[in-house]
């Protein structure tokens, strides 16, 4: 069931939303509640003082425009890149520095001890560096063999 909820930008560039029946706001900020295992699920839409104005349960009820002008201010929101390629891993104890290759190009990173990664759902990763960047593996089948070998020595 698509819902009546209005999204569009103004004219400096904020995000502006009026829910079913209710009044117009501005400068709203759109954030996921669970963005790694429910991410087109229960998106809170909050304003500038970080107030939930509204709680859309599905990004599937909105149309089509809609639902692509959130997701376009949500992605402009989250950084996190996603490994593709593990290249090497420094030998010895922790920490570790990592040389990686992601969606957004070659990076090196330190992860500070092996509870800085974790498994999300069956195939996935979530990793956190020294710096409290995180990077996502969605799919470790998706990776190489050698890159698949070292991951699972943290897995």
């Amino acid at each position: 069931m698509k819902i009546d909820l209005a999204l569009e930008h103004d004219a400096f560039g904020r995000l502006a939303m009026t829910p079913p029946g209710g009044e117009r706001t501005i400068g709203v900020t759109p954030v996921r509640c669970f963005p790694f295992t429910s991410p087109n699920e229960w998106i809170s839409l909050c304003d500038e003082r970080g107030r939930e104005l509204y709680l859309l349960a599905t990004l599937d009820s909105l149309s089509d425009s809609q639902r692509k002008l959130l997701e376009q201010d949500l992605a402009s929101r989250e950084l996190i890149p996603q490994i593709r390629k593990i290249h090497s891993v420094s030998p010895g104890s922790e920490p570790t520095q990592w040389k990686v290759a992601t969606d957004r190009g070659e990076t090196s990173f330190t992860l500070p001890n092996e509870d800085a990664i974790r498994r999300l759902g069956e195939h996935g990763a979530l990793i956190n560096d020294d710096h409290g960047v995180r990077y996502r593996i969605l799919d470790t089948r998706t990776l190489d063999a050698a890159s698949r070998r070292i991951l699972n020595q943290y897995l």
